[in-house]
């Protein structure tokens, strides 16, 4: 790399975005770091990051299908409120339409949006299991952390300064989008995620064709 004049790109976090609220309950930790799924809407994890803009500090959240590490849901928003979070749940419920029945658990950080009681009436509502990260535990949501990485790695420090947060929200959609349907994710052997869960139902179906 050094001969071709090529460097990493570098990831790094300076602003604080999980403030724990020590008086609300929070559930188990029904994950315990093991993020693996055996198929889709199995088990999501929610975390939120920040941009830096001409605009002042912007807030982007993630809600990701651990199955293949699709992006479900995401939202822009100016403040860490737990609105901004339940919007970007709102679009993942919207976008995949998880059956009750069939057992999911959303896993999150123990910020204070995430277990706020409207966002965890809302999971109560969809039939969704919560899970929250033990605390003082830096890998209690690593997923998550590690899609946020590659969000600023690949768009936000390649693209910076940040004028709008108009610009923004384009660029992330723009971003989500190559991110699913284009990016080459070693994890699930280097295919992307939208190919990786076509793939998986295109086997049920044959499966169930034979059966």
């Amino acid at each position: 790399m050094r001969r071709r004049g090529l460097r990493g790109v570098v990831r790094g976090k300076v602003v604080r975005t999980t403030t724990s609220d020590t008086r609300a309950p929070c559930p188990l930790d029904r994950v315990n770091r093991q993020f693996k799924a055996d198929r889709p809407n199995q088990l999501w994890v929610s975390d939120f990051t920040y941009v830096s803009t001409w605009q002042g500090w912007l807030y982007v959240a993630f809600v990701i299908d651990v199955f293949t590490r699709r992006i479900v849901g995401w939202r822009v928003s100016s403040s860490m409120n737990t609105d901004f979070v339940l919007d970007a749940l709102e679009q993942a419920l919207y976008a995949r339409q998880p059956e009750p029945e069939n057992a999911l658990i959303h896993h999150s950080d123990r910020g204070s949006q995430y277990v706020s009681i409207r966002y965890s009436e809302r999971l109560g509502e969809a039939g969704i299991e919560p899970s929250v990260g033990s605390r003082g535990d830096s890998y209690d949501n690593a997923l998550a952390e590690t899609i946020n990485g590659l969000y600023k790695a690949e768009l936000i420090h390649r693209r910076a300064p940040w004028r709008t947060r108009e610009s923004l929200e384009l660029a992330t959609l723009e971003w989500v989008s190559w991110f699913n349907h284009h990016r080459l994710l070693g994890s699930i052997g280097y295919v992307p995620p939208a190919e990786a869960e076509a793939t998986y139902y295109r086997q049920l179906t044959e499966q169930a064709a034979t059966a």
